[in-house]
């Protein structure tokens, strides 16, 4: 049995002398290639991504308009924009134009693009379609858009009839089978059930960091601060796992609550 490792061992050793010794510089040149392959692949993938803001019509065809028209259609599903999706869909405008050169530009574009499809929900399963195709063999990106319409829906009151109709026509049209939408809505409901719970003022207070004697503006300022910091970012979340997505909903929700408890106790 001795002997038989040992000879393994030596047999490996000989293997790696060869291979990384012997053949360092060829084994060099293949670690350089591959660095060298992937610098140029991100080259060119933000050229690709930066030639969107030549027109908005390009921008409205690629993967990110067609995901901006879905948020749009979600948004819009219950008859109006409320206040925190607004302010959500803001941050995700933020988010994303960081990626592109033109940052003022793309932000507008986007925005433009989001105020014409919200102006109509009939052509969503014709758009969720579309982005289907473009998405190719991509399970990861479709799930996570998905994680983000559904926290979009969730993010004032909770998932309305209508937005569920509507999550359900972009899931079905973008091949995600129904158990699986069950799964990630089931996931953020117990996530917003642990977090909703009764918040009496002096955990309101804590959660923003702010005094009972601090003004409007003051407690204001923090709780932008703290949305700005926890807020779902789409950009992020497609480097990290689902959880991510449910946890940073459930994070702005919780911060949301507190919110409102101090209003309410100051009559604002």
């Amino acid at each position: 049995m001795k002997l038989k490792k040992w000879i393994f061992i030596a047999v490996f050793l000989v293997i790696f002398y060869y291979i990384f010794i012997v053949n360092i510089f060829l084994t060099l040149s293949i670690i350089f290639a591959l660095i060298v392959a992937y610098k140029l692949y991100k080259f060119y993938a933000k050229m690709k991504l930066n030639k969107l803001v030549t027109s908005k019509e390009m921008f409205r065809e690629s993967e990110l308009g067609h995901f901006i028209a879905l948020t749009a259609k979600v948004a819009k599903a219950d008859g109006r924009v409320h206040e925190l999706e607004a302010q959500l869909i803001g941050m995700m405008f933020d988010d994303i134009s960081k990626v592109f050169n033109e940052k003022i530009k793309a932000r507008d574009i986007m925005k433009s693009i989001f105020n014409e499809e919200k102006q109509t929900i009939d052509d969503t399963k014709d758009i969720a379609k579309s982005l289907n195709e473009l998405l190719g063999k991509s399970i990861i990106k479709r799930r996570q858009y998905v994680s983000f319409l559904i926290q979009l829906a969730y993010i004032d009151s909770g998932i309305s009839s209508d937005e569920e109709k509507l999550l359900r026509e972009i899931v079905q049209e973008l091949n995600i089978p129904a158990d699986v939408y069950d799964t990630i809505v089931n996931s953020f409901e117990n996530k917003m059930k642990n977090r909703n719970q009764t918040m009496d003022a002096s955990e309101a207070y804590k959660i923003l960091g702010v005094k009972e004697t601090d003004d409007m503006n003051t407690i204001k300022k923090a709780y932008r601060k703290l949305i700005r910091q926890y807020h779902p970012d789409i950009i992020s979340s497609q480097e990290k796992d689902e959880s991510y997505m449910e946890e940073a909903t459930a994070k702005t929700q919780e911060i949301n609550q507190a919110y409102q408890v101090i209003k309410d106790i100051k009559k604002v």
